[in-house]
């Protein structure tokens, strides 16, 4: 893809927290591309996990070593107002937004159970309200006529079971189902609509029997790697996708 190729364009990409994550890897490609970056982080979400928080100041410090024209927010999406708040900063850093990568997730483990009104309600309000609320906020801003790229993630609940994450795959089913409806609505107003699911990707959060696991079921031999899915993604965010829309891809190296 041309170093230049997405110059002159702004993207917001959700989800950037650490350098291993999926997110710091599209926000990199995009750079690489040319594109301005306005991401998102919740680093107290990380800090809390097992894998940990990275400092965002050195995330960004990074980030601004490919292009410099990297804005960031903190933002809590179980925050109904956030969404808009993401979007408006956004335009107020670089005028305007013409991509949206809503690669941000809300993910615990629970059986059926484990599931607690509270528990299904924060996935559904962080990945479903969330992304639909930035979509929203990002379609009333887009002023032009083609270029308007949405992109979203889902994982591999339509592919094989996750009964160890039921709230987390009821979250992702459903931004895999608005893909299509949401492509009809925003396409003849210059914006397509994708959704990726990366399948198994390395991103630190897999245990040792996890990840032989994968490993053993990939026909690949390996794991994903965060790139595997930025490369995409980057793709999809170029002029050479244009004809592509409603699409929920799945890029999982042959597995599930």
């Amino acid at each position: 893809m041309s170093e230049n190729q997405l110059k002159g364009c702004v993207a917001i990409v959700t989800g950037v927290s650490r350098r291993i994550g999926i997110g710091y890897a599209i926000a990199k490609r995009l750079l690489e591309m040319g594109a301005d970056v306005f991401v998102q982080s919740l680093t107290r979400y990380d800090a809390q996990m097992a894998w940990g928080a990275d400092n965002i100041e050195t995330v960004l410090a990074e980030l601004r070593t490919i292009g410099p024209r990297v804005e960031h927010t903190e933002a809590d999406f179980l925050d109904p107002h956030a969404a808009e708040q993401v979007v408006a900063a956004a335009v107020q850093a670089f005028g305007h937004v013409d991509m949206l990568v809503a690669n941000h997730a809300y993910s615990l483990m629970g059986k059926l159970e484990d599931l607690t009104a509270e528990h299904i309600d924060a996935h559904l309000q962080a990945n479903v309200r969330g992304t639909l609320l930035l979509v929203k906020a990002f379609a009333a801003q887009f002023q032009k006529n083609s270029g308007g790229r949405v992109i979203m993630m889902t994982s591999g609940q339509h592919l094989g079971p996750m009964s160890g994450e039921l709230a987390y795959i009821a979250s992702k089913g459903a931004i895999h189902q608005l893909t299509l409806s949401l492509s009809d609505y925003l396409v003849r107003r210059g914006i397509t609509v994708n959704t990726v699911n990366p399948g198994a990707t390395d991103t630190g959060y897999a245990d040792a029997a996890l990840y032989e696991l994968v490993k053993e079921h990939s026909p690949q031999g390996r794991w994903g790697e965060p790139d595997d899915a930025a490369r995409l993604i980057a793709w999809l965010c170029t002029d050479d996708a244009r004809w592509i829309t409603g699409q929920v891809i799945n890029s999982t190296g042959g597995g599930w």
